[in-house]
Order: C-alpha cells, then structure tokens, then sequence
C-alpha cells in the first residue's frame, strides 16, 4: 500500500520502499517506525498509518508524527481514515502526549475532512529537507568541526 500511497502522491519513482525495509524498520531490534493497518469485513488491508515520536523542547513530551496515512480509494469514506487517527490520538491522550502532527500536500482533498476533525493547518511553519549531494556535503564537515576532548 506504501507505493499505492506514493502513486497517489504523484511519485512512484521516488517510492523505493520494500518489505524486507519495512518488516526491518516495524520488527527489528530497535524499532523506532510504528503502525496501524485497517481492515474490512473480509480482513482485508483497506488502510494504514505509519508513525514515529517526537519531542516538543517547549512542552517537554513526545508528540507523534504521523509519516503516512493512506486508505485505498474503494475504502474512502467508510470511516477507516478517521478510525486510524482516532487511534493515534488516544495512544496520545492515553501516554500524555499534546500532540499528533503531520504533512499533508496543499492539493490533497482530504484536507476537507482533517478540518472537519478539527485538525488546523500550521502554515506559518516552513518545512525544510536536506537530501542528496547538500545532506552527503553537511556531513562531510562534521569532520572538520572542532570537537571537546574526551574527559
């Protein structure tokens, strides 16, 4: 469903996920990537929401940010999406967390229905990425910084 997800984002060519990655990073030793998968009456994957924490320095408490959220369009509307972030929010109102956050492209429809959720755009916020030949050269200089003497 990830690249079903990447398809409907417009681009298949930058989903290069497999399950070997995603069993990896959802069961491994240390998993830091969580999930939930809907399903419908047959116990068939209708849905999913894949999440990791984050910490607010000015609450002082993790939060979760919600990576993806993907329902397969047959399955829109039968209430799996709001089924899925109601359950991200009580893992939060249930461990004390403030807040669940994500992204959402600015043509994505279902901006109607986070509204309707009471969710609110955070749109004096500018999102940055580092990727690429610029994330490979900033790394190149953490060797070069000057560094405190062991004790």
């Amino acid at each position: 469903m990830v690249h079903e997800l990447a398809d409907y984002e417009r681009a298949p060519e930058q989903c290069h996920l497999t399950a070997e990655q995603l069993t990896a990073a959802l069961f491994g030793p240390a998993p830091a990537l969580y999930g939930h998968v809907a399903v419908d009456p047959a116990d068939q994957p209708i849905g999913f929401a894949l999440w990791f924490l984050n910490f607010s320095t000015w609450e002082g408490v993790h939060g979760i940010y919600l990576e993806d959220l993907y329902v397969r369009p047959t399955a829109r509307g039968t209430g799996a999406g709001r089924l899925l972030l109601a359950t991200l929010a009580a893992i939060c109102v249930e461990r004390g967390y403030r807040r669940l956050d994500w992204w959402m492209l600015n043509w994505n429809p279902a901006a109607h229905f986070y509204a309707a959720i009471g969710a609110t755009p955070m749109d004096e916020w500018v999102p940055y990425r580092l990727a690429g030949k610029a994330l490979h050269e900033l790394a190149g200089q953490a060797t070069a910084a000057p560094r405190r003497p062991a004790d």
